[in-house]
């Protein structure tokens, strides 16, 4: 399908997906959450073994949600929207697929909960992360108020939610919103560099740790190690598991199949 405001590059197992609405530094609005639904769904994580999220143009990432299309909501329409974002970006969460996002700048509101939604996140030294819809009138309304404490803390998303400042990339890499800064051209093939890295190891591993990880967060202690416990005991009934073993005796280079 060919999309008005989304760029879908592939290469090999590698795919990328650029928010693309210059106009409005790649604010979203609700076709925009559509063709990213459209998106995630029809996704061939077969084919597609890393997936990275970014923006295009080098000046916004995602500025956040399109505020000429919210300013007329009412109560149910309102939520409505706040649905729509929090589903596809739930989708793109639980992609049985490593998710990068190489944030390239603004990343605002929608942006922030957005590059949240993605396993991992690496941002240029321009790049800029807050959540200031309380100047607005409104709370982060896709799953920003559930995301951001996860990952910084609940005193420090509150900071951050209650007086909507706007941080730098050296400050998310403090606080832990992000996993590495380099400078603007080095964004996207740091990106790439580490979705190889991800592309040498076994898939079903990797999607098993990432369902190990995502689920047990959320479990008690023993429950999680319950969870891990199964994974890790499925992962010997793949080829996969076969191979990297033998390869590793052997002293050889494994050839996973994802099998």
């Amino acid at each position: 399908m060919d999309y008005q405001f989304l760029k879908i590059e592939q290469q090999g197992a590698i795919t990328v997906m650029k928010v693309s609405a210059p106009k409005t530094l790649n604010a979203l609005n609700s076709t925009i959450l559509g063709e990213m639904s459209h998106f995630v769904e029809h996704l061939d994580t077969q084919a597609t073994r890393v997936l990275i999220v970014t923006g295009d143009g080098d000046k916004s990432f995602v500025a956040g949600a399109d505020i000429s299309e919210m300013a007329h909501l009412d109560e149910a329409a309102g939520r409505e929207f706040g649905v729509l974002g929090a589903r596809v970006f739930r989708a793109i969460e639980q992609l049985p697929i490593p998710v990068v996002a190489a944030v390239n700048g603004f990343a605002l509101g929608g942006g922030c909960e957005l590059a949240m939604a993605c396993d991992i996140r690496i941002a240029s030294v321009k790049a800029k992360f807050g959540q200031p819809e309380v100047g607005l009138g409104i709370i982060p309304g896709f799953s920003g108020t559930v995301r951001l404490p996860r990952l910084v803390g609940q005193g420090m998303a509150k900071e951050m939610i209650f007086t909507g400042r706007v941080v730098r990339a050296d400050e998310a890499l403090r606080i832990g919103l992000v996993n590495a800064v380099y400078e603007p051209e080095e964004l996207m093939p740091k990106a790439l560099e580490m979705a190889e890295l991800m592309l040498r190891n076994a898939p079903l591993a990797i999607k098993a740790a990432k369902q190990s990880i995502g689920q047990g967060y959320d479990l008690d202690a023993d429950a999680a190690i319950t969870l891990e416990n199964d994974l890790f005991g499925h992962c010997f009934a793949t080829q996969d598991q076969k191979d990297g073993m033998a390869a590793f005796l052997e002293k050889r280079k494994a050839s996973f199949n994802g099998k």
